[in-house]
């Protein structure tokens, strides 16, 4: 009997997926670049990592994994990619408490596009928590509408679409996509470096740039990229609310930054119901188990 059956396997990966990319934002921030600068650098050492990773695979192992296993996983890879330049924009237009808690609008896409184009019909679980998540989800945006940060709440919208798309079309292809999520990064990193290149690439600190786009930024989406070939699409989108959940206290504890009451009262809808959708998940994978024995 193997040690982690498939779909604890794909909860371990998306996890470790999750947690990594909550250092997303804080690392971005301190690295002091401005927007352009950290879409066109960030992408281009998270491709130049995906392709190192893949070159060490096929050399010392044998492993001989694809980087973009078809037409489906390119529309993924571009998906992804847009995706990252709408998601670092957000983040230089709005709180870092508005632009993860907004993210977390994730699983609700994934599970609305794998219910219309894969009829994976959610269970009640999800519903109930996706009906919680648009209440949180609007307290936050009502709150952006009074303080003018529409824009960037906007942004993290649509990043959120996109990451949906991406991660439906890999539960559709059950194709191996690790890669194609670090491969997709080329396309922000050209749009962006036109942007950059007046202003230059320097950077306050760019050490911090570094370890994102080196290393956090492949593990999390090398990771997250993987779960749907284990788990369904809107149960790897509720991984990305990781970040929902850790990176506004990592912004706290480094930048002192207090979200707005709403975004706290929004956040904590969405974060208890995250909370209770896996209290339920895991219950009833347990008794599905003990029902299979």
């Amino acid at each position: 009997m193997p040690l982690l059956s498939p779909h604890r396997k794909g909860l371990l990966i998306t996890f470790i997926g999750g947690l990594s990319l909550s250092f997303d934002v804080p690392l971005v921030r301190l690295s002091g670049g401005s927007a352009w600068q950290v879409i066109a650098l960030r992408s281009i050492m998270t491709f130049a990592a995906a392709l190192l990773l893949w070159a060490v695979l096929r050399l010392f192992t044998r492993v001989r994994p694809q980087l973009v296993p078809g037409r489906w996983a390119a529309l993924a890879g571009v998906f992804y990619g847009i995706s990252t330049i709408f998601f670092l924009g957000a983040v230089f237009h709005t709180s870092t408490a508005n632009v993860v808690f907004i993210i977390a609008f994730n699983p609700m896409f994934a599970a609305l596009f794998s219910w219309f184009f894969l009829k994976e019909r959610p269970s009640p679980a999800t519903l109930v928590t996706m009906a919680a998540m648009v209440v949180g989800v609007g307290i936050i945006v009502q709150g952006s509408l009074e303080g003018g940060h529409i824009f960037g709440d906007a942004l993290a919208a649509g990043a959120a679409l996109l990451l949906a798309g991406a991660i439906t079309i890999g539960r559709a292809t059950r194709q191996e996509m690790g890669f194609v999520p670090l491969i997709g990064a080329i396309l922000p990193a050209a749009i962006a470096a036109v942007f950059a290149w007046p202003e230059g690439f320097a950077m306050p600190d760019p050490f911090w740039l570094a370890l994102d786009g080196v290393i956090m930024i492949p593990l999390a989406f090398f990771c997250l990229a993987t779960g749907p070939r284990y788990l369904k699409a809107a149960e790897v989108g509720m991984f990305y609310l990781l970040e929902t959940v850790l990176a506004p206290v990592w912004v706290w504890i480094v930048f002192n930054e207090v979200p707005t009451s709403q975004s706290l009262v929004g956040g904590l809808i969405l974060i208890v119901a995250l909370v209770g959708y896996s209290l339920w998940e895991m219950r009833s994978d347990g008794v599905a188990e003990r029902q299979a024995t």
